[in-house]
């Protein structure tokens, strides 16, 4: 189907039919480039949004940390989750392949955001497989980084969501990431 313009509205599904021109990254990959609101939700085009995390970036672990915490008690663990990614995916250079510790912190800021957008069953899922992921880890702080308080705070709160009480604020109920005395 096509709009009176001549372009494609991409609502037309039929063998043939002209197709929507998807948004692209610099090098040709599909990318979403509507704004997203501070939980990541995906917000019409035109509309002001928060500033994404670009993806990809190369940070150190302190720089990792710093930001995932920055963004975490900003109300923003949706873009947390995706610095904790970029942390896991860097690791596909490494000896031995990807950190779960990283992904397991993916995983905590995904079911913190699933908190914050109403979604009580992806998070719990998220918060329970984060700090399941988190256990070989129990009783360390790699990086300065409190496991066992991290693994208590999604235990408490997939408890509290799984009981019906969701935040009233993600940045109120953001976990700190380093041990008090790395802080």
């Amino acid at each position: 189907m096509t709009s009176t313009s001549g372009a494609s509205t991409g609502k037309s599904r039929g063998r043939g039919a002209p197709r929507a021109t998807r948004d692209r990254d610099e090098t040709g990959r599909p990318r979403n480039n509507r704004p997203r609101d501070g939980l990541g939700r995906p917000l019409p085009y035109g509309t002001p949004g928060v500033q994404r995390q670009p993806e990809g970036v190369v940070r150190t672990v302190a720089e990792t940390l710093d930001e995932g915490q920055r963004l975490l008690d900003a109300g923003r663990p949706f873009h947390a989750h995706e610095v904790f990614e970029d942390a896991w995916k860097a690791g596909d250079d490494r000896p031995g392949g990807r950190e779960p510790l990283w992904q397991a912190l993916a995983q905590l800021a995904v079911g913190l955001t699933h908190a914050g957008r109403g979604n009580p069953r992806g998070s719990v899922r998220l918060l329970r497989r984060g700090a399941a992921n988190l256990g070989p880890y129990a009783g360390r702080q790699p990086h300065g980084i409190d496991v066992d308080g991290l693994r208590a705070w999604a235990d408490e709160l997939a408890a509290e969501v799984e009981s019906g009480r969701l935040p009233d604020s993600v940045a109120e109920r953001s976990p700190r990431l380093r041990a008090h005395s790395q802080e």
